[in-house]
């Protein structure tokens, strides 16, 4: 799936109602597990925890104008 121009991935574990996600910005990697029974509310977790990361990336000043 792709948000905000970030492709990420959502997929079920071992662990019932657990989901594992994954995504990528540059060239660090994200991991991390969400629990919860709905695999929309995982997707939707990711897509939060990409709008943390991008947040925190510094946005040269170059850009700024």
């Amino acid at each position: 799936m792709i948000y905000r121009g970030v492709e990420y991935t959502v997929a079920v574990s071992l662990e019932p109602d657990v989901w594992q996600w994954w995504f990528q910005i540059g060239n660090i990697v994200n991991t991390g597990k969400t629990k919860t029974k709905l695999s929309e509310m995982a997707a939707r977790r990711t897509q939060i925890k990409i709008n943390v990361a991008l947040r925190r990336i510094e946005v040269p000043i170059s850009y700024i104008a």
